[in-house]
């Protein structure tokens, strides 16, 4: 199978593999959850896969820690490889991320990460929004089917 790869490999530069889970998780208006991170980019609920945790685990505790919801996963889109700079942090990250469908959530308490903002956009929102291709991509996947 092939794997959509996005962003630019720079020759000779060392990255950091960083795994990573997302999920497409829509409201009942079919709008889907972005948030934007403190430096303003966009990007779906998810987030780096940390020791010891399989996927599932770190897709539910990034939505308690970004938006305070419990979800239950539909669909796997598949895996979608990034590489990109992250100025923040002055390195060059190797981004393996893992993209499912929320087919139901709720809300059970307050993010307990307060750095980030929620926001719902319609689908062609957005992919227009985002910033990472591979987060683009899995809002094509869902649109899809649906």
């Amino acid at each position: 199978m092939n794997i959509p790869t996005f962003g630019l490999k720079t020759e000779n530069v060392e990255y950091i593999s960083r795994y990573a889970v997302y999920v497409v998780l829509p409201n009942q208006k079919k709008e889907l959850a972005i948030v934007q991170a403190p430096n303003g980019a966009y990007f779906l609920p998810g987030g780096e896969i940390e020791a010891g945790e399989d996927q599932l685990a770190a897709i539910q505790r990034e939505l308690i820690e970004e938006m305070g919801v419990e979800a239950t996963l539909g669909k796997y889109y598949g895996q979608a490889d990034e590489f990109f700079f992250s100025r923040h942090r002055d390195t060059y990250y190797y981004n393996p991320g893992y993209f499912y469908q929320v087919t139901a959530w709720q809300q059970v308490c307050e993010p307990t990460e307060k750095t980030n903002v929620i926001a719902w956009a319609t689908p062609e929102k957005a992919i227009e929004l985002l910033k990472r291709g591979s987060h683009k991509w899995a809002v094509e996947q869902w649109l899809k089917t649906n």
